[in-house]
Order: structure tokens, then C-alpha cells, then sequence
């Protein structure tokens, strides 16, 4: 992670609380905890900067500290919940997501897309075996997931064309896309069908349907998803799941588009 850089003479720009943000992102699943020298080293920041800022956060309630190690407290998830109870499309998808999960049997969710990233914003869980740690705020790399391939499809075509050009393609299994020119042509493919299967390429053992959600306009806002345990449903079971997939993001457009008015 970089030490942001500022515009000189932008008086608007609080960096003080960029730096806050920034070390809050240093922590994750695989850095629960992290000294002073660790957090410094993450995010680029010196030492006596990123001291103010974890103390700063810890007298706010957002950290916590034991001995020379800090962490973040559940406090933390208010920051993305904001974000939550503003978006209206969650609470109006999750009825057509819990009806699709008790007719399929499968976790269904809903993800946009924040950047280079799909970002789940809600999800119905049905209990079965999924082999990925997935729940709403979790993040994932557009190219290797089924949502993200439908949301990529929806850019126009010099926003995918950025896209491809600072993608960085790691393979988070044996399976994961790694040419952009066969990613250009799933997502051309994903296009014309209108939805997409992914065979564990996010995770081993995962696979995963997805069709797009469209505004008022046309304009592809989100995405929804079945996904299943690899062991469990193969590929042509996912396909004939498509129907019923397009159904459910029929009926969230109907009612986004009664919410949006006319």
C-alpha cells in the first residue's frame, strides 16, 4: 500500500482522515492483528503517523489493543452498514432471493461492483457446503467470479477496455482465467447469453450462476447468483437454473423500478 500523495494546494482533502481509513484497511482475515511497526509498514505511513491515527481510532471505539498489538472492533462494521441502509436494492432484493434459494435449494446473493471488485450486498444462505467464506461486504476479484463477469459485461466498452488494461490476473486457483484475451471473449460470450457459469476459478469447489439486474435505463446495477458446492450440482444443472435465475432479477427490476417511480 502506497502513502497516498495530495494535490498541492487541495484544501479540501482532510489527510489526516484518509490516513484513518487507511490503516482500518490494513486489517483483514489474515492480519487480525497488527503492531504499530506492521501497521506503519502496511500503509506507508511513519511510525508517528500511523501511531496518531491507531489512537486516534482506538478512543473512538473502532480499534482495540492488547499489549503492542491492535485490532478492530465490531464497531468497524457501522462504517459499511451506512452504506447498507442507504442502498435501497438490497432490501428490495432479498424477498425475490430468499423465494429463488427455497425453489432451487442453493445460496443466492446480490453483488455490485466497487472498482476492479464485486462487493455482496445481500445473500440468502441455504445451509448447504459452500467452501469459500462469503458474506454481505465480503469482496472478490471481478475476472474470477460469475457476478463479476456479468457486471463487467455491462460496462461500456472503454470502461472495460481500462479495465483489461490494469487488470492483474493472479490465479486463486488452477482454474482461474490468466489471458485477458480469453477473459475479453468470456465476457463478449457472457453478452450475447446474458448470464454466466463459473467453474471454481474464485475457489476450488465453488461454482456459480449469475444473470444481471438492469435499471429503468437499461443500465446493468447489480447482479444475482446461485452458488453451489462443486461436489453437488454440475455445470448443465446450473445452466437450467438460468430461468429461474432471469425470473428473480425480473421481479427485483419490477419493484426497483416502482420504488424509482416514474
Amino acid at each position: 500500500m502506497e502513502l497516498l500523495e495530495v494535490e498541492p494546494g487541495d484544501t479540501d482533502f482532510v489527510q489526516s482522515l484518509a490516513r484513518g481509513l487507511e490503516v482500518i484497511k490494513v486489517f483483514d482475515a489474515d492480519h487480525p492483528s497488527r503492531s504499530l511497526s506492521d501497521v506503519a509498514r502496511a500503509t506507508g505511513l511513519s511510525r508517528a503517523a500511523a501511531r496518531r491515527s491507531l489512537l486516534t481510532l482506538l478512543k473512538l471505539g473502532y480499534v482495540r489493543s492488547e499489549g503492542t498489538l491492535f485490532g478492530l472492533t465490531p464497531k468497524t462494521l457501522e462504517l459499511g452498514h451506512a452504506y447498507l441502509r442507504a442502498l435501497s436494492t438490497p432490501q428490495i432484493a432479498e424477498p425475490h432471493l430468499k423465494d429463488l434459494m427455497h425453489d432451487v435449494h442453493e445460496t443466492t446473493a446480490l453483488s455490485v461492483l466497487d472498482g476492479d471488485h464485486v462487493v455482496h450486498v445481500a445473500r440468502v444462505p441455504a445451509g448447504g457446503v459452500i467452501t469459500v467464506a462469503i458474506n454481505v461486504g465480503s469482496r472478490f476479484p471481478a475476472y474470477a467470479t460469475a457476478m463479476g463477469r456479468v457486471l463487467l459485461a455491462g460496462l461500456d466498452e472503454d470502461e472495460f477496455q481500462g479495465y483489461l488494461g490494469r487488470v492483474d490476473l493472479q490465479p486463486l486457483t488452477d482454474r482461474t482465467v490468466r489471458d485477458t484475451g480469453e477473459l475479453r471473449t468470456i465476457i463478449e460470450s457472457v453478452r450475447d447469453s446474458g448470464f454466466c457459469v463459473a467453474d471454481q476459478e474464485l475457489n476450488q469447489g465453488l461454482r456459480a450462476v449469475a444473470v444481471p439486474v438492469r435499471n429503468r435505463s437499461g443500465v446493468v446495477i447489480a447482479a444475482a447468483n446461485v452458488a453451489v458446492g462443486a461436489g453437488m450440482r454440475g455445470l448443465d444443472e446450473l445452466r437450467a437454473m438460468v430461468p429461474r435465475l432471469q425470473a428473480c432479477a425480473a421481479g427485483i427490476e419490477a419493484d426497483l423500478h416502482l420504488v424509482a417511480g416514474p
